[in-house]
């Protein structure tokens, strides 16, 4: 059995999507920073007929991550798919006139050294997976990532950073046979609306995987 990694599970579009990959046999290691709350989403989870463990890390400490990802592949087996889907912290959203060079740390740290890390940890194993494997690195980012919002100011010169990462890695690994995609959603994930419900997000999300044929889906803010 293989494995999703979900980095930044939470009970909102991390358990839809973790029920979606359980469908299709995906044990899923969910991480976060709060033990607990990783324990209670992995027991609900569990009721629903999904294999899930949660892991802890920070996505501003790169070691933490490596670490986290190499437990999840010793407990549960090698890392298929990883979701990189943190939620950005509410202060990185500065005006753009107000963000100072300490604003942007965070940000940064958050957005790409953390994907980055946990790229560099999980790609020796994508690339010794079985012939019939489907390896892929998805990303969900919210709108800023293409438009970039003077209200949010880090997020949206971080989003920028990590949006060149994906596009760099989208075309230097396709010829190994790993995906790599984006999806961007604008606006809040609304539960029950026809196309921000998670379950319906989640959906995208594992066409993004399965297809393979496109670099970016985009749900707009209307």
């Amino acid at each position: 059995m293989t494995t999703l990694a979900i980095i930044g599970a939470g009970k909102g579009l991390g358990a839809a999507v973790a029920r979606r990959f359980g469908k299709e046999g995906f044990s899923v290691a969910l991480v976060s920073r709060h033990q607990g709350r990783l324990d209670a989403l992995a027991a609900e989870l569990e009721q629903d007929g999904v294999q899930a463990k949660g892991f802890v890390a920070d996505v501003r400490d790169p070691e933490s991550i490596a670490a986290a990802l190499e437990q999840a592949t010793e407990t549960l087996g090698p890392i298929e798919v990883l979701q990189y889907s943190p939620l950005p912290q509410k202060d990185f959203m500065r005006p753009v006139l107000e963000t100072t060079p300490a604003d942007l740390r965070g940000p940064v740290e958050f957005s790409i050294y953390g994907p980055v890390a946990a790229v560099h940890q999980v790609l020796p194993g994508m690339r010794f997976l079985p012939d019939d494997a489907k390896p892929s690195i998805l990303f969900v980012n919210g709108g800023s990532a293409v438009k970039p919002g003077r209200a949010v100011t880090g997020t949206s010169i971080a989003f920028a950073g990590q949006k060149a990462y994906i596009e760099l890695l989208h075309d230097e690994l396709a010829d190994e046979g790993i995906y790599v995609g984006q999806l961007i959603i604008g606006g809040q994930i609304i539960a029950g609306d026809d196309e921000k419900d998670p379950d319906v997000l989640a959906e995208r999300i594992f066409a993004l995987h399965s297809q393979r044929d496109r670099l970016r889906d985009q749900v707009s803010e209307d």
